[in-house]
Formats: structure tokens, C-alpha cells, sequence
């Protein structure tokens, strides 16, 4: 599988149960969405899709190929945006990318550079220090670290927090366009649920460690009868009334069910 399939996947941090025994795929050229609230276990489960943190128990393939037993060719195809992630402060924005373009061993380096400056707007900060970014500033430069390589999967994690809606819809659009044209697979970590309804095809719903509901956000919506994602995501946080079918979740959504 050129995308993600997760098998029983567990963390364990002492007594702490952060992610319990989870399945799911991600098909390549899609863009899914993993939603939760904070504690859920997303932040975890991205870590241990990078290869950041070992799982306690099960498996990761990732375009391919076991994370156990040979993460680095997956590596070099894939990579990660967060705002939330700081990138050397004192470096500016162009040595940043050079950077990362040396450490994914990026073909003509200057030219990626300018293209990314070009499409995200960022010509003017590129010799600016990291550090005396705005917040927007530093999401639009996470984004193109994110996409120096050129990535088969990208890794998402709140990718418009901080952006004005005019920059925020930009983004997405454009994220979109790069998906539709690189057949590249999204995994898209975010609270922005306009976000999950305009880009994702899929959606796994995290409480507790635990996948508690999935589906397409109109299948969701149906679901829960609701109108928008938002109302689908407060009925699973607020524990209000789950399914339709007779307030139960939805038949294989819990647990490891692939």
C-alpha cells in the first residue's frame, strides 16, 4: 500500500494509555482527517508515524514500507508542518529551507526555494530571521519547509492556525491543488471542522486513544444528524447522543477495527 495502514498501534507511557490499539489505512492520493480534542492521542499517533516516538505495541506502514524495520526510504518521501514546531530562530527564513533541503538531499536547492517562496508568498521574508516572524508568517514558512522535498505524504498538524480566513482559504486551496496534482496522501490534524468538511474524504474521530467514529464528513453528518462537523465533534467530546442507530457508535467504529 503506497499510503498509510496502521495495525493494533498502542503508546503506552507508564500507567498512561496515549493511543489504544488503533487501525486504520490511509489510501494513497487521499487527504483524511484526524480529529479530537486535546488529549485525544493525534499528536502521539502523527509522532509515531514519523518515526518520532516507538510504539509499544503493533504496526506502521507508511508508502510501503515497515517504520520498524526501514522508516528512512519512507522518511525521505514524507514530511511534517506545525505551527506549533519551531524552526531555528536565529536562521533566516532561506536558511532554514536550505537546511531541510540538505537534509532530504533536495535537488537545485535555490530553485525549490524561489518556487515555494513564489507559490506561498514568502519572497519578501526569506532573508528575514525566523524569530521575528508573526505567527501567520512562521505557519506559511512551516508549510513550505514542509513541502521542500517535494513530499509523496505529508503530515499536517493544524496547517492554518494563526492565518486570517483570506490566507487561511488560500492555503487550503492550495493544498488541494497540490494534492489533485502530485497524487500526494494528506493526513490533516486540526480543530478547524470548515477545514475537515472542504478537504477531507475521510475522517477518524479520536477520544481517549481510542478510534470512537469514521467515516466521510457527509457520512458523519448523517450520522449524528447534524449540519456541520463542528456539532459532529462536540456530540463525541460532550459524550451527547452518539448514532442515529439507537445512540450507539456506528458498528466497527471503536477500537481496532481496520
Amino acid at each position: 500500500m503506497d499510503g498509510i495502514e496502521v495495525t493494533h498501534l498502542t503508546k503506552r507511557y507508564g500507567t498512561i494509555l496515549a493511543v489504544d490499539d488503533i487501525s486504520f489505512t490511509v489510501p494513497a492520493g487521499s487527504t483524511v482527517g484526524l480529529l479530537g480534542g486535546n488529549g485525544a492521542g493525534k499528536t502521539t499517533t502523527i509522532a509515531m508515524l514519523l518515526g518520532i516516538l516507538v510504539p509499544t505495541a503493533g504496526r506502521i506502514t507508511v508508502l510501503g514500507h515497515d517504520m520498524a524495520r526501514d522508516r528512512f526510504r519512507a522518511l525521505a518521501r514524507m514530511n511534517f508542518s506545525s505551527p506549533y514546531v519551531s524552526l531555528p530562530q536565529r536562521l533566516t527564513v532561506r536558511q532554514n529551507l536550505r537546511v531541510y533541503g540538505h537534509l532530504y538531499d533536495v535537488p537545485r536547492q535555490d530553485a525549490r526555494i524561489a518556487q515555494l517562496a513564489e507559490e506561498l508568498d514568502l519572497r519578501d521574508l526569506l532573508d528575514r530571521p525566523a524569530g521575528q516572524l508573526s505567527a501567520g508568517q512562521k505557519t506559511r514558512v512551516a508549510l513550505a519547509k514542509a513541502l521542500i522535498n517535494r513530499p509523496a505524504l505529508l503530515l499536517l498538524d493544524e496547517p492554518t492556525a494563526s492565518l486570517d480566513p483570506d490566507t487561511g482559504d488560500w492555503v487550503r486551496t492550495w493544498l488541494e491543488r497540490y494534492r489533485a496534482e502530485s497524487g500526494a496522501t494528506i493526513l490533516l490534524a486540526t480543530h478547524n471542522m470548515a477545514e475537515v468538511e472542504r478537504l477531507c474524504s475521510d475522517v477518524l474521530m479520536l477520544k481517549q486513544g481510542r478510534i470512537v467514529d469514521r467515516g466521510s464528513p457527509a457520512e458523519l453528518l448523517n450520522r449524528y444528524g447534524r449540519e456541520d462537523m463542528e456539532d459532529v465533534f462536540l456530540d463525541i467530546a460532550r459524550n451527547r447522543r452518539h448514532a442515529r442507530d439507537h445512540g450507539t457508535l456506528a458498528e466497527g467504529a471503536t477500537g481496532g477495527g481496520g
